[in-house]
């Protein structure tokens, strides 16, 4: 998948994310992105180890289900970093 297609995948993987997520999270769109892509990349990273099921298509709904995964477990890591610093 291309540089754009991770990018997009990963803001609409963490816009779905924020909305899957009980409470207020932080951040803008800028960071949904960033926080998405970085859960797509986990995400596709953890599907390979465990399920040998890389992120390689962008419209298979194994790669936004894995995206989505990654993304709501960077959400929830991040949210508890940021609320225990509050």
């Amino acid at each position: 998948m291309s540089f754009l297609g991770y990018l997009l995948l990963g803001l609409i993987a963490g816009a779905i994310a924020k909305a899957l997520l009980p409470g207020e999270q932080g951040g803008g769109w800028f960071a949904t992105m960033l926080l998405g892509v970085l859960g797509a990349m986990l995400g596709g990273w953890l599907g390979s180890l465990i399920f040998n099921a890389p992120l390689e298509n962008f419209f298979s709904i194994q790669t936004w289900l894995l995206a989505i995964g990654g993304s709501v477990l960077v959400l929830l890591i991040y949210g508890f970093v940021v609320g225990r610093r509050r």
